[in-house]
């Protein structure tokens, strides 16, 4: 059974004090609609960008909307020992237990109102965030919650520290510290992350430093909202002012900036990630690379959009047909779906032009479709009907193969080419379908096509 999207059901807000710049801030947590995401509203700022469609009557007017997303991450050099994003000017700052807590909550969308610039530090953990958003009433969403499934092992690593993550059928965390400190050594961690995990033995771990890095840390602007209360201050014997929750506090307080980094992938992962001694830049490192192969994964599918909903309507246009196959002109080739059953069958209809790009170049004294694109033709059509599906809607369909391949009569500007798609046999990971495109009533192509269907 898929699960679905969640976000808030009623308005909730907390105020306290960031822990590095020391400044107030009221946070104000509202619900999201679906596929909108995590985003930050800086309510102090004013901007003259308009906002997306998609966010007007959700988001304050004129206000700067920061997503909470790989590329709106701020550089670790202009903002260090924390995970900070920005966009058009606004910045969010520290906001890796509060990642961290939508990520063990499962919530994908939400809006986070601030009117300053760094998340508040509270305790020094996610314990209350967790129970503010809880109290908030969490709920499902009419939309599938989509996940990035690692397929090939991605690592990064510098100086003595490494992390790595490998295909996993869940989200699994292994974290080792080891620290040349008599109360930092060889602290070892391991769970499979889900709410109740997430909450017994994750979320209350709170951020700790050196008592020699202390002062270097305020020379440098840092920690102004510190305190012995939602810092752990570790010195040469024991924790100052303070006792720990675990005897692994440390590692665990790792791990929450590590789920809270990796959250900003933009949705849940499954992999299992192993880390030895890793901090924020090395998060981040390994976040980039586990996008860079989701990007790719991505761009190598055919991907239904989401948002799509049929109603039972027989025709659909080309606009409609943008909303489950993500192909542009010059690339679409169906105009119009005239009869859609989905997943099981499929009648659409492309129109044949002298404008079309390609009789420009292939034979052009003579010009004759490609037989390659009514193949592609043929694909772009039996995806619709696979992908039209609830249970199909967001996965990818990669075009594995086509067998039987048949060209039989030529295919000219002027002529209307009727594409069908009939399934033979559609399982949840792989679809084989029988494709023919004719013109006038007559065969022009024939194909046996396969696909594989994954979750994107």
């Amino acid at each position: 059974m898929n699960e679905k999207q969640r976000t808030i059901g009623k308005e909730a807000s907390i105020k306290g004090i960031g822990l590095h710049t020391g400044n107030a801030v009221i946070v104000k947590f509202k619900p999201a609609p679906v596929n909108s995401g995590i985003n930050f509203v800086r309510v102090d700022l004013s901007t003259g960008i308009d906002q997306p469609d998609a966010l007007k009557g959700w988001v304050l007017p004129g206000k700067p909307v920061i997503k909470a997303e790989v590329n709106n991450l701020l550089d670790l050099v202009k903002s260090p020992r924390r995970t900070s994003i920005s966009c058009d000017g606004a910045e969010i700052h520290t906001i890796e237990h509060l990642m961290a807590v939508f990520a063990g909550l499962c919530i994908d969308n939400i809006f986070i109102e601030m009117d300053n610039n760094e998340v508040p530090g509270l305790d020094g953990s996610g314990l209350e965030f967790l129970d503010i958003l809880k109290n908030a009433q969490i709920m499902e969403q009419d939309a599938v919650r989509k996940y990035f499934l690692v397929k090939d092992p991605v690592w990064a690593e510098e100086d003595n520290a490494s992390l790595v993550i490998v295909p996993a059928a869940d989200f699994r965390v292994s974290y080792t510290l080891s620290y040349n400190h008599p109360l930092l050594k060889d602290q070892y961690f391991d769970a499979s992350i889900d709410c109740d995990s997430f909450r017994e033995n994750i979320v209350s771990s709170r951020t700790f430093c050196l008592e020699e890095e202390a002062s270097i840390l305020r020379d440098q602007g840092l920690g102004k909202g510190a305190n012995y209360d939602n810092t752990l201050v570790v010195g040469k014997k024991d924790v100052i002012k303070n006792k720990l929750r675990f005897d692994d506090e440390f590692a665990r307080h790792k791990v929450l900036d590590l789920i809270g980094d990796l959250y900003l992938l933009g949705l849940p992962l499954r992999g299992h990630v192993i880390a030895l001694k890793s901090g924020h830049p090395l998060n981040i490192k390994l976040l980039k690379k586990i996008y860079q192969q989701k990007d790719r994964h991505e761009r190598a599918g055919v991907k239904s959009i989401s948002t799509f909903n049929y109603n039972g309507e027989q025709e659909l246009d080309a606009q409609t047909i943008m909303k489950i196959l993500p192909h542009r002109y010059p690339f679409l080739f169906v105009d119009r779906v005239l009869s859609l059953e989905p997943g099981k069958r499929v009648v659409g209809v492309k129109n044949v032009t002298i404008n079309d790009n390609f009789f420009t170049g292939h034979f052009p004294g003579k010009p004759i479709m490609p037989g390659v694109l009514i193949v592609e033709a043929m694909a772009q059509i039996g995806g619709v009907m696979m992908l039209a599906p609830d249970e199909n809607r967001g996965k990818l369909a990669y075009f594995l193969a086509a067998d039987k391949v048949k060209f039989r009569k030529t295919v000219l500007p002027g002529d209307q080419l009727i594409l069908e798609a009939e399934a033979i046999r559609i399982k949840a990971k792989t679809g084989r379908v029988q494709a023919r495109a004719l013109v006038g009533g007559k065969v022009v192509a024939e194909a046996t096509l396969m696909f594989a269907l994954v979750d994107s």
